[in-house]
């Protein structure tokens, strides 16, 4: 390991491969969904920092995703730059630090979306034992337990890397440094790389979306049994918009990391990518955190103050 490092400088990204003009429009585009990405999440997390109302435990959930969100967006000001510059060139040791960063980021924010799943669970299936089960030291606990999990969950697969000889030519075929296409740079096997990374999404994908889905399949049997038409609704309002985000996360991981890898699949993956480290951070504070009740009350008071 000491001797790769010792002798590899950098390597190039090289991103889409298109024309100079179409590279200009998408990096205007791409400006303005990374704007609308920090403005979005800083909002959120605004609100529930400065609202003391905002003090539940959807809301401490909701604040751990949104700083998830802004940080998994850390690779958006390499891909920006690589489409206005000839330079597309990384250090070794930068490009290994986003390979993890990546990977841990990404790992927490399931397990995160799977305590929000937990909490729901909790909340409709069992609501008068609701302050029993869900304390401030579980929160705590679930949170705490992400971080640590997933900061060595990531961290498996990148010593794996370390370990291989790598040789020319150094270009990774993709948009950052996302770990399969770093993997591409070794001249060894791989396979217990590949193993590896498998059974850690069949740990952080896998078996937390059938967490999600035995959760939602309780819930739905309790939301059938509420007499009240309202109160239905109301319950799956509420759940529907944690279900976009667990889809379009899981989708697009399970898609790129489980999909058997086939000579088509390298420009699929850079846009499954792309949307996974951009759109989604996006989206989740329209189509989640901005539909929340209690955060779209307080958004409210902060504007009213700002008008008066």
């Amino acid at each position: 390991m000491g001797s790769n490092l010792m002798w590899i400088r950098e390597v190039t990204l090289l991103g889409f491969q298109m024309e100079s003009a179409l590279e200009f429009v998408l990096f205007g585009l791409l400006c303005l969904l990374y704007a609308l990405t920090l403005l979005g999440n800083g909002i959120i997390l605004g609100l529930v920092c400065s609202d003391c109302r905002l003090r539940s435990p959807m809301s401490f959930f909701l604040s751990h995703l949104t700083i998830i969100d802004i940080y998994a967006s850390n690779n958006v000001p390499q891909m920006l730059a690589n489409l206005v510059t000839q330079n597309r060139a990384i250090s070794f040791v930068p490009c290994i630090m986003q390979t993890f960063l990546y990977l841990n980021l990404a790992a927490t924010e399931c397990l995160i979306l799977v305590a929000m799943s937990y909490y729901k669970y909790v909340a409709i299936c069992h609501p008068l034992q609701y302050t029993v089960i869900m304390s401030w030291r579980v929160y705590m606990a679930l949170a705490v337990s992400s971080l640590v999990f997933s900061f060595l969950l990531a961290l498996v697969p990148l010593v794996l890397i370390l370990r291989l000889p790598i040789c020319g030519p150094l270009e990774v075929n993709h948009l950052f440094c996302e770990i399969l296409s770093v993997l591409k740079l070794a001249c060894a096997d791989t396979g217990l790389n590949q193993l590896v990374i498998f059974a850690a999404c069949v740990f952080v994908l896998v078996g937390p979306l059938c967490l999600v889905l035995v959760s939602y399949t309780h819930i739905l049997w309790a939301i059938l049994k509420i007499q009240s038409g309202k109160g239905r609704r109301k319950a799956f309002s509420t759940c529907s918009s944690h279900l976009c985000v667990v889809g379009l996360f899981f989708g697009c991981a399970i898609v790129v990391y489980m999909v058997p890898d086939s000579s088509q699949q390298g420009e699929k993956n850079k846009i499954l990518s792309l949307f996974h480290s951009l759109f989604n951070p996006m989206l989740n504070p329209l189509i989640y955190s901005l539909r929340n009740a209690q955060v779209k009350e307080a958004l409210g008071r902060v504007l009213q103050v700002r008008s008066r």
